[in-house]
């Protein structure tokens, strides 16, 4: 699959890099980012939360000592959640879209990831509070000073979306999208990716499959199985290879840090398949025929 974007079409995802997961050293975060480097994979993708507000500092130590160019990287990270955690003094988990808020975390996360600019900022969450105005005057200012390159969003509805748009332009929208978790098919999500030539990300690529054991991840399994022969290719790779089919043009946000499945991920690109076998897995993991 031809990739043109300035994106690599597998995004490395960080959130398990550091301490909500296998906690990597500097020197085996640095390793791992050549590695990434190494396999066409350019794209990290963060957010300020992660790790409870560290996982940032942590990638952006390794990456200062990594030799890596910043011309030949690009960061994504979000903003907006206000996580209960030692690092904030948070009474409960909530949002923060106000435009003083926005700045301040833009300006930490280029703190802490020691860079003079994110390619992509996006607004993790939506919440019932934003006010369209407020936010885009944060990242027009963001825009304007060269600390952002483009603005999107995390888990938007259409019509959130639609509502930022009266006066911003939303670029990206990175949501959850799998197989077994396709409701963005369905509710509009993916057609206003297409209809408005957003970029869409997919956090969760493989969803549930490997994480439950059930009806549902039966049927898919023993519809996978004629086809690691059919085409060469392992459960994960064929599940990436189902989103990437969609005409969305989905970019997976791949959080594993083992390096053999980085690989595989990368060669899921490579893989096209059939029309009637996308249908077979839509219907194994829905449990019926399509209407």
């Amino acid at each position: 699959m031809k990739n043109s974007s300035p994106y690599s079409k597998i995004i490395a995802g960080t959130m398990t890099w550091g301490s909500w997961g296998k906690k990597l050293a500097t020197q085996e975060m640095i390793a791992l980012m050549h590695f990434c480097l190494e396999q066409g994979i350019t794209t990290f993708d963060h957010a300020d939360i992660y790790g409870g507000y560290t996982n940032e500092i942590d990638f952006g130590n390794a990456y200062s000592a990594s030799g890596i160019d910043r011309d030949h990287v690009q960061l994504i990270s979000k903003c907006g959640i206000q996580y209960v955690c030692d690092a904030r003094e948070n009474q409960i988990k909530h949002y923060d879209y106000s435009k003083a808020y926005i700045v301040w975390s833009a300006e930490e996360s280029l703190r802490k990831l020691k860079t003079d600019y994110l390619d992509i900022f996006l607004l993790h969450r939506p919440s019932p509070l934003m006010e369209p105005e407020e936010i885009a005057e944060a990242i027009s200012q963001l825009m304007a000073e060269g600390k952002i390159k483009h603005f999107g969003v995390s888990n938007f509805t259409p019509s959130q979306i639609a509502m930022l748009e009266k006066v911003l332009r939303v670029e990206a929208n990175q949501v959850e999208f799998s197989l077994s978790a396709d409701e963005v098919m369905y509710d509009g999500t993916l057609d206003d990716s297409i209809a408005h030539k957003r970029m869409a990300m997919s956090w969760s690529p493989l969803g549930s499959y490997f994480k439950e054991e059930n009806e549902r991840t039966q049927r898919i399994k023993m519809a996978l199985k004629p086809m690691n022969e059919k085409y060469g290719a392992s459960d994960d790779q064929l599940l990436l290879a189902w989103i990437l089919k969609h005409p969305v043009k989905v970019y997976p946000v791949v959080g594993t840090t083992t390096k053999s499945r980085l690989s595989d991920a990368i060669k899921a690109t490579e893989l096209e398949m059939a029309l009637e076998d996308w249908f077979i897995l839509l219907e194994a993991n829905q449990g019926h025929k399509v209407p």
